[in-house]
C-alpha cells in the first residue's frame, strides 16, 4: 500500500550548493515566537526541537557561503528571543536508505 508519494528535489541543481545546520538556545519562553521568525527567513528549511546542548536545530540552505553568512549574522543573530547559536556547514554528506520495518500486524 502507498500511503505517500514525494519527489526528492536536487538542491544543489537548483543552485542552493551550502547546507548548513545551525543549533540555537534561546528563551524559552518565546519559543514559538522564535521558530515563527525563523521560518520566516528565506533558505531555512527545517526546525526542530531536540535534546542535549541546543534547543532547537535549525536546516539552511544558500547559494553561497557568502550568503550563508549573511542569513546566520544578519538574520538569525537579529531573532528576538535567541540566545545563542553556533552553525555547521556541511561540506560532505552520504546517505543510507532506512529498511521497510516489518510489519505489526502479525500477517
Amino acid at each position: 500500500m502507498i500511503e505517500r508519494f514525494t519527489i526528492d528535489v536536487n538542491d544543489a541543481e537548483l543552485g542552493y550548493e551550502v547546507k548548513a545546520l545551525t543549533g540555537i538556545n534561546i528563551d524559552t519562553k518565546q519559543r514559538d515566537n522564535v521558530i515563527e521568525q525563523l521560518f520566516n527567513i528565506d533558505g531555512v528549511r527545517e526546525v526542530a526541537e531536540v535534546t542535549g546542548r541546543f534547543d532547537i536545530l535549525v536546516t539552511m540552505y544558500s547559494r553561497s557561503l557568502d550568503q550563508m553568512h549573511k542569513m546566520v549574522s544578519e538574520k538569525i543573530g537579529r531573532v528576538e528571543g535567541i540566545q545563542s547559536s553556533e552553525s555547521f556547514i556541511e561540506m560532505k554528506s552520504r546517505t543510507k536508505a532506512m529498511p521497510y520495518m516489518p510489519s505489526n500486524t502479525g500477517d
